[in-house]
């Protein structure tokens, strides 16, 4: 990866305030945050810190009361609604604590959703979510439903939806807390590959400092601002793939 490139998630002096007058809330405040493609980031903090809004603002489901906010160098701020939408459905894929599977749909047409709301035909619909699924270990499973599947099954078929589209960031919402520590390590193992081998970003939110330990760079929240930003300085940021390091 060019050490001159800019960063590919920016925040510069993002602030996030609901409400108004004495009523108002600070979510955020003054945050400045610069994510490089390939990284595998843990963001931490306890509760009401901060880690959700600044991951809902990064996947364009929030923007900032005041500040920037560049993806790739375009200002997300002053994107409209539509643009963020052709954003997030271009760019970033999510996982979810909850996976939010459609319970009586199999794990194959759970993973050509989001290839359907592209308008992709059913025949690349159903390769490609074939080829997800083989990523995350479940050829075999295509045609199994949720019921029918363990809860780090679930969690693969989850992640496979997310990958389904190629997304240049993966983010990821306490994607182990419905998980037991076995299934939770290997839903993290999982993850690490795909920033190692495939050179996908990957932006975690969790609570569980054993599974942050997985990640290259752990920021900790406290309060709306960043508390500490740590790196492993034995771990430098994946290459994407057909990209040298």
């Amino acid at each position: 990866m060019n050490a001159a490139a800019a960063p590919l998630i920016q925040l510069r002096g993002v602030s996030r305030v609901y409400g108004a007058g004495q009523a108002a809330v600070y979510a955020l405040r003054d945050v400045d945050l610069q994510i490089a493609r390939g990284e595998f980031v843990a963001i931490m903090g306890p509760s009401g810190s901060g880690k959700s809004t600044a991951m809902n603002m990064i996947g364009c489901l929030d923007t900032p009361t005041s500040g920037e906010y560049l993806f790739e160098g375009l200002p997300v701020h002053r994107m409209t609604r539509n643009q963020r939408a052709l954003l997030r459905r271009h760019q970033l894929g999510f996982v979810f604590q909850g996976f939010n599977l459609l319970p009586r749909t199999s794990a194959q047409e759970n993973v050509e959703l989001p290839l359907l709301y592209r308008g992709a035909d059913a025949a690349a619909r159903r390769e490609r979510a074939f080829q997800a699924l083989a990523s995350v270990g479940l050829a075999g499973w295509e045609h199994h439903t949720p019921s029918e599947l363990s809860g780090g099954q679930q969690q693969r078929v989850a992640i496979a939806r997310a990958l389904v589209t190629d997304p240049t960031v993966l983010l990821a919402d306490e994607p182990t807390g419905n998980l037991d520590s076995q299934r939770g390590r290997e839903i993290m193992e999982l993850l690490r590959a795909l920033n190692t081998g495939r050179g996908i970003t990957i932006v975690m939110v969790t609570h569980e400092p054993d599974m942050a330990a997985y990640a290259a760079r752990t920021v900790r929240f406290v309060d709306g601002r960043i508390a500490s930003d740590s790196r492993s300085p034995a771990v430098a940021p994946a290459a994407r793939a057909g990209q040298a390091a």
